[in-house]
């Protein structure tokens, strides 16, 4: 009867878009601290973060060995560091340096350098259930635009890869929080199979193995989930993706293109359907986790005339208009729900702040960055989209500069929103810090 219930939960976990799947870990005695290693997509602009990196692993196995940082990713010798990254994958698997385990899920909880704890589920979707298209709705979405062209080198690193490791988050609007308190019953009571220091003020990472046979109550926990989010069509939309959004459609990218290739050879379609390339390793956070803090993207506008610019952008979204040279004032105003502030220089030298109060009751940066893209069009300013009010500020200080402060992200809107509008424009909120991003530890063989 036991086996039943693994098999029947197993089954329902499929409908869900996931499962688990045999991970491959450092061997006992690798140093953790070492091996593991932040995200590829962070620090793209901090050449000397990943120098620092490469210190601190140096003469270790390290996950830094097996990811290309996308500070090089347009370098000139980045297929070279691709050819040396999947001759290390089959190196570091031959020598023992990696093992695999049997399928299983891994709870893992990372305390992070500001004190925020964050609660995770490793898992493996199934791509076909996922899709970044704008519209789409897939069981699995894109929470922001997704920029084809971004996607041919993260598909170069992995085509041919014999592993991929991860820094994929999926986001579930999970109130109850049933997910992670499934996994994490679990896991009590057995010792944590890693426990380690990060580097380079990362925290701290504890992870323990979740059975295969903990299946069914992963698949009632996510079936909670669904039937709450659950459109009039029957459309469930179960997850977003919360970071790494361009290397899982990569990964769905190489996907379809070796179930292409495959079809045209002539191979059955059931046959490729159980290739590893079909399925891509991922974290799973509750939306809802006190350890997951969204930050609002502000933007500034350069070539922009203040007056011009507000006019616009009051004219497409309504509201109210309240002045005043009080920053502390104005960023009070840049904390409440939906106000938008717009910062810049007067004629006098100082800086004037301007807050436009409006009834948007969705994300505010899905309403302003279209009007935004408009006003660019048709004026020819820049944008550049800047993290915390103080470089916003700075910035707007300058010259036919305008900053936008937007209003914090609301967790309880986020998933309604993209429901009704499809993903988010681009650089619409981030995730915490970045130190607080996910660091590379499990990996799974695509080959």
């Amino acid at each position: 009867m036991a086996r039943k219930r693994y098999t029947d939960g197993m089954n329902a976990l499929h409908e869900y878009g996931i499962q688990a799947a045999p991970l491959v870990l450092p061997a006992p005695g690798i140093d953790m601290t070492a091996w593991a290693v932040i995200a590829c997509d962070q620090y793209t602009q901090d050449a000397d973060y990943w120098r620092r990196a490469e210190a601190a692993a140096k003469g270790r196995p390290s996950a830094l060995n097996l990811i290309l940082p996308e500070v090089y990713l347009n370098a000139p010798d980045r297929h070279e560091r691709i050819r040396r990254i999947h001759e290390t994958m089959r190196q570091y698997l031959a020598d023992g340096v990696l093992v695999q385990t049997e399928p299983c899920f891994m709870y893992i909880e990372r305390t992070t350098a500001y004190g925020r704890t964050r609660r995770g589920l490793i898992a493996c979707i199934d791509l076909d259930a996922y899709d970044w298209k704008p519209e789409s709705a897939a069981l699995i979405r894109a929470t922001e635009e997704t920029i084809a062209a971004r996607l041919p080198p993260r598909m170069d690193v992995r085509r041919g890869a014999a592993l991929e490791l991860p820094h994929i988050m999926l986001l579930a609007d999970d109130a109850d929080d049933a997910l992670m308190q499934a996994a994490k019953e679990t896991a009590q009571g057995e010792p944590p199979v890693y426990d380690a220091e990060l580097m380079l003020n990362g925290g701290h990472i504890r992870g323990w193995r979740v059975p295969a046979s903990a299946a069914d109550k992963i698949a009632r926990a996510l079936g909670g989930i669904a039937a709450r989010n659950t459109d009039a069509a029957g459309r469930a939309f179960l997850f977003a993706v919360g970071d790494g959004n361009h290397s899982l459609a990569a990964a769905k990218a190489v996907w379809d293109e070796y179930r292409a290739a495959r079809a045209a050879a002539g191979e059955d379609a059931a046959q490729t359907a159980h290739s590893p390339l079909r399925y891509a390793l991922v974290e799973i956070v509750n939306i809802y986790d006190a350890g997951i803090v969204f930050e609002p993207i502000h933007r500034v506008l350069f070539g922009a005339e203040p007056a011009q610019l507000i006019q616009y952008v009051r004219a497409a979204l309504g509201g109210t208009v309240r002045r005043t040279e009080d920053r502390r004032e104005a960023e009070r105003a840049a904390g409440a729900a939906s106000p938008f502030v717009f910062a810049y220089a007067h004629d006098g030298g100082g800086m004037q702040y301007l807050i436009l109060d409006t009834d948007i009751a969705e994300l505010a940066v899905s309403r302003l960055q279209p009007v935004l893209d408009s006003f660019i069009r048709q004026s020819g300013a820049e944008i550049d989209y800047i993290h915390g009010s103080d470089e916003v500020f700075r910035l707007a200080a300058q010259p036919a500069a305008v900053g936008i402060l937007l209003p914090p992200v609301a967790k309880d809107s986020f998933f309604a929103t993209i429901a009704a509008r499809g993903s988010l424009p681009r650089k619409s909120f981030s995730m915490g810090e970045a130190d607080e991003k996910r660091f590379y530890i499990e990996a799974r063989r695509l080959i």
